[in-house]
C-alpha cells in the first residue's frame, strides 16, 4: 500500500535536510539480544583474490529511509545491529543520512537540488523518480553501473547470468543497470495479499467461503443483519485496497484494474472499460446498504486493525503477515474460537479463475541502491553492495547472524526464539528487522525459507496458495521503463487522469454521483489524452519485450 506523502514546504525540508546530516553523528551501539548476541566470523571467500572484509579506511555515505519495523524499535540506522554487522563484515564504514519517515520523496528532491550527494542512495528509481532511471543517469545524479558491475560485482553478475528474465527486468531499455536490486527469489514470495474474512462467523451462520461477487454480497449482508457487524467490509485508505491498482481485489472480478494492463497484445486502461462501470455500480449498492465501511476514504492502518480486532468489520483485503498474523492472536485472546482465513479473489461466475490478483515480479522497484555519479568511492561501494548477492551475504541479509537470529538445523537456517518469540515482546517482523532485511527489501535476493518460517499459522500459509491462484501474470504489465521524455509527458497526463478517476470513482460509490455519470466521465478521461498515455505504455512494453 502506498502511503499518502505529506506536503512539506521547501523551507521545512531544507531545515530537515540539515538536521538529517547532523543526526549522522556517532551513536552508541545497540545492546545485544538477551539470548547471547555476538558477531559472526567475517566471510573470507569472494571472487578471485578479493575477500571480505575490505581493507579500507574510507567512510562512505548512504542515504535511505528507515523501515517502519525498525523505526518502531530503533530510531536510527546506527543503532540497528544489522547495519553495524554489515559494516563489520564488509570492512566499510558507513555514514547514514536518514530522511524523516514518509518524506523520502520530498527529502530526496531537496538532496538532489543541493548538489551535495552521498555515495549511495536507496530509492524506488524505476517507479518513483520523475523521468525514470535513465533520466537520473542523464541528469548526472546516478551512475550507469554496467562497467562497475562487470569489474567489481561478481556475485550479482553471476546471478543475472543465471537468471536472464531477472536481468531483463532490472535494466533500462537501452541496457543500463542503475541500481543494485531487490529480487524475490521464488514464486512463493511474489504473492502476500488478498481477501481475509472471519471464517468462524461463516461457520456459525452456515455459510460457505465466498467465491463470487454474489456470494460476497450474501455473506456481508448476513454479517450485518445476523451478527450486527457495523462495517462488514473495510479497506485501508480509499482507494488502495478497494481498487487494487496492481492486484485487482474486488474490482478484478469485473475483468479490470484501476491501472493499465495488457490483454491480447493490447494495452488497456481499466477505468475506461465497461467492467469498471459494473464495479462502481456494485460498490455503490453495497455502500448504500451499509456493507462497506462508511469511512473508506480515511481508514488508516490503526483504524483497520481496530475494525478487524474489535468485530466492527469482518472482511478486508490485506497481507498475510500484517493482517492475519497480527489480528489472529489479538482476537483469539478474547474469543478462543475466532479465526481469520484467506478467501479467494472473487469472480463473477462460479468456477472461473480470477483474472487479477496481487502478484509481484521477481524484480521489486523498492529497495534498489544506486551509486551517485560524483562518488569518489565507486569500487568500494560496488563491492559493499555486491556482498548481499554472494552466499555469505545471502544468508546474512535473509537470516542475520548465525547463533543470534538463526541457527543451522540440518542445513536449514532456522530463526531463533529471539526472532520468533522475542524476550522483549517484539513482534517477529520487528525482531527480524534488527538483524536481517528479508522482512522488507534491500540489495539482495530474498530467500523463500524466510517466508516459510515467518508465516507461522496454517491460515497464513494457505493465503499464499489461495491468493496465488489467479491469471495475474498474463495481464499485469512487467516493469517497463518509458524514456525520459515519455515519462515526463506520461506523468503530466496521468496526474490529471488519476485525480479525475479518484474523485469520480469515490463520488459514484458514495452515491453523490449517479452511475449514469460514468459515460461522461470516460469522455473526460479521453479529453485528457489518455490515448497518448496508452501509446506510451505500449511503446515501453514493446521495447521491454525486445530487451
Amino acid at each position: 500500500m502506498k502511503a499518502t506523502k505529506k506536503i512539506v514546504t521547501m523551507a521545512t525540508l531544507l531545515a530537515l535536510s540539515g538536521s538529517m546530516l547532523a543526526a549522522c553523528s556517532k551513536e552508541a551501539p545497540a545492546d545485544p539480544p538477551k539470548d547471547g548476541a555476538g558477531a559472526s566470523t567475517p566471510p573470507t571467500a569472494a571472487a578471485g583474490p578479493f575477500s571480505y572484509p575490505m581493507k579500507t579506511d574510507k567512510t562512505l555515505s548512504y542515504w535511505a529511509e528507515l523501515n517502519g519495523n525498525i523505526g518502531s524499535v530503533k530510531p536510527t540506522f546506527q543503532e540497528v545491529p544489522f547495519f553495524q554487522e554489515w559494516q563489520k563484515r564488509t570492512g566499510v564504514n558507513l555514514k547514514f543520512i536518514q530522511p524523516p519517515a514518509n518524506q523520502a520523496k520530498e527529502a530526496l528532491n531537496v538532496l538532489l537540488a543541493s548538489g551535495e550527494l552521498p555515495d549511495m542512495i536507496e530509492y524506488s528509481w524505476s517507479s518513483s523518480f520523475p523521468g525514470g532511471p535513465e533520466k537520473a543517469i542523464n541528469d548526472g545524479y546516478i551512475l550507469k553501473l554496467n562497467d562497475a558491475i562487470d569489474k567489481y560485482a561478481p556475485n550479482l553478475k553471476k546471478y543475472l547470468k543465471e537468471h536472464p528474465e531477472v536481468d531483463k527486468q532490472i535494466k533500462t531499455d537501452s541496457g543500463s543497470y542503475y541500481a543494485f536490486p531487490f529480487i524475490r527469489g521464488d514464486n512463493l514470495l511474489k504473492t502476500y495479499q488478498g481477501p481475509i474474512i472471519r471464517k468462524d462467523w461463516l461457520d456459525e451462520l452456515g455459510l460457505p467461503m465466498p467465491q463470487t461477487i454474489d456470494d460476497w454480497y450474501n455473506v456481508l449482508k448476513a454479517f450485518k443483519e445476523k451478527k450486527g457487524v457495523a462495517a462488514p467490509l473495510t479497506f485501508l485508505g480509499m482507494p488502495t485496497a478497494l481498487f487494487g491498482l496492481d492486484g485487482g481485489a474486488f474490482i478484478g472480478a469485473f475483468g479490470v484494474i484501476k491501472n493499465f494492463y495488457q490483454e491480447g497484445g493490447t494495452i488497456k486502461y481499466g477505468p475506461m472499460e465497461p467492467g469498471y462501470k459494473q464495479f462502481l455500480a456494485t460498490m455503490q449498492k453495497w455502500y448504500a446498504e451499509g456493507l462497506i465501511d462508511k469511512n473508506i476514504a480515511t481508514v488508516d492502518t490503526k483504524t483497520m486493525d481496530s475494525n478487524m480486532t474489535s468485530g466492527k468489520s469482518a472482511a478486508t483485503v490485506w497481507n498475510s503477515g500484517a493482517g492475519i498474523g497480527k489480528w489472529q492472536p489479538i482476537v483469539q485472546e478474547k474469543e478462543p474460537n475466532a479465526k481469520f482465513a484467506p478467501a479467494p479473489y472473487p469472480v463473477l461466475k462460479s468456477g472461473d479463475k480470477p483474472k487479477f490478483g496481487q502478484k509481484d515480479f521477481a524484480f521489486v522497484p523498492t529497495g534498489g541502491v544506486a551509486i551517485t555519479a560524483n562518488s569518489k568511492n565507486v569500487e568500494t561501494a560496488v563491492r559493499l553492495l555486491d556482498y548481499g548477492y554472494g552466499e555469505e551475504g545471502h544468508n546474512f541479509f535473509n537470516f542475520g547472524v548465525e547463533g543470534v537470529s538463526y541457527k543451522m538445523d540440518n542445513g536449514y537456517p532456522k530463526y531463533t526464539d529471539y526472532v520468533m518469540k522475542n524476550p522483549d515482546k517484539l513482534a517477529p517482523a520487528q525482531a527480524l528487522a534488527m538483524y536481517a532485511r528479508s522482512g522488507y527489501n534491500g540489495p539482495f535476493v530474498q530467500d523463500k525459507r524466510y517466508i516459510e518460517q515467518y508465516l507461522t499459522m496454517p491460515e497464513q500459509k494457505d493465503g499464499i496458495t489461495v491468493w496465488s491462484n489467479t491469471d495475474a501474470e498474463k495481464y499485469l504489465l512487467p516493469p517497463i521503463t518509458p524514456t525520459p521524455d515519455e515519462s515526463t509527458e506520461f506523468a503530466t497526463i496521468m496526474n490529471d487522469v488519476n485525480t479525475l478517476v479518484g474523485e469520480m470513482s469515490l463520488k459514484i460509490i458514495l452515491g453523490s454521483e449517479p452511475i449514469d455519470a460514468f459515460d461522461k466521465y470516460v469522455d473526460k478521461i479521453k479529453s485528457l489524452k489518455i490515448d497518448r498515455a496508452i501509446a506510451i505504455e505500449k511503446a515501453a512494453l514493446d521495447r521491454y519485450n525486445k530487451r
